[in-house]
């Protein structure tokens, strides 16, 4: 799975929204074996900059492109077609519907339309693609049931399901653990793990949960306004004087001696009620003995 390893690079992208630019001059480079969260508060262009990398926002300056493949040399993402592209790049975004009157493993299979000829069936290859992302998705047991009978968290795996049934190597994640229960959050982002250490997969993702992010980047891009604030390992951009710069809150970061991960904790105004609770149940024990 995942044999087309082809990087996806933004160079000095300008988006925009109606008139308004959104994106200000980002480069971004997506890398084989590696995971890249983009992170920020709302409207800072996190998802809008996933969405260009996609070609589903259209690029007012700057370019994309696709690294180099078969001895060919890096290639414009524009000049592509359709099919071409989505057997190079899969992106699951935030917003799909919930079609009706089709099963879990119809709508999965949806992943391998960039590879179907016409009204032809499916291969075995195709079958066996379906069968491996609905089993790493933990679908596999609902394949029959109507998409219309599921919650909101079970239709987000179908979906991720399709995206990895289309056997790209580079997987574009809007907002992936949206809906989904904590079981399934950490799943997802041990999944997401799956694709950059095992498949050899170049993963954008974007995240709003720091924690998360933290988890599951490599890199890590932290943007406010349209612009890059900061980029690269977790513990070097997840500081408390970037977070709090960006998203206007104090916090405290620190790291778990036990897991090596980052810890981080917002002040917000009744931060230290917990700490004033404990101190207080403290010495109500200490007057007791």
């Amino acid at each position: 799975m995942f044999t087309n390893s082809s990087a996806l690079g933004g160079h000095d992208l300008v988006l925009r929204y109606g008139g308004t630019p959104v994106v200000h001059g980002v480069s971004l480079a997506l890398e084989p074996g590696r995971a890249t969260a983009l992170v920020g508060p709302n409207g800072s262009g996190k998802s809008t900059l996933l969405r260009a990398l996609s070609r589903l926002h259209r690029v007012d300056g700057g370019r994309v492109t696709l690294g180099a493949r078969d001895g060919r040399p890096e290639r414009e993402a524009s000049l592509l077609s359709a099919r071409q592209f989505a057997r190079e790049v899969t992106l699951f975004s935030q917003s799909r519907p919930a079609p009706q009157g089709l099963t879990v493993a119809e709508v999965v299979a949806f992943g391998r339309h960039p590879y179907r000829r016409g009204f032809a069936g499916l291969s075995a290859e195709d079958r066996a693609a379906i069968e491996h992302a609905m089993g790493v998705t933990g679908v596999r047991d609902m394949s029959g049931r109507p998409v219309g009978e599921l919650s909101g968290g079970e239709m987000q795996r179908v979906w991720l399901a399709a995206c990895l049934a289309q056997d790209t190597g580079v997987v574009l994640l809007d907002e992936p653990t949206n809906h989904l229960d904590l079981r399934y959050q950490i799943e997802t982002l041990d999944l997401v793990r799956d694709l950059v250490e095992e498949h050899g997969a170049a993963v954008g993702i974007v995240l709003h949960d720091l924690d998360h992010a933290s988890r599951v980047a490599d890199t890590l891009v932290l943007m406010h306004a349209g612009r890059v604030h900061a980029a690269g390992t977790p513990i070097d951009v997840l500081t408390a004087e970037n977070i709090g710069a960006v998203y206007d809150i104090r916090v405290e970061v620190g790291v778990d001696p036990r897991t090596g991960r980052l810890r981080i904790d917002p002040l917000g105004r009744h931060s230290a009620r917990g700490g004033a609770s404990a101190a207080s149940t403290n010495r109500k024990k200490e007057d007791l003995s």
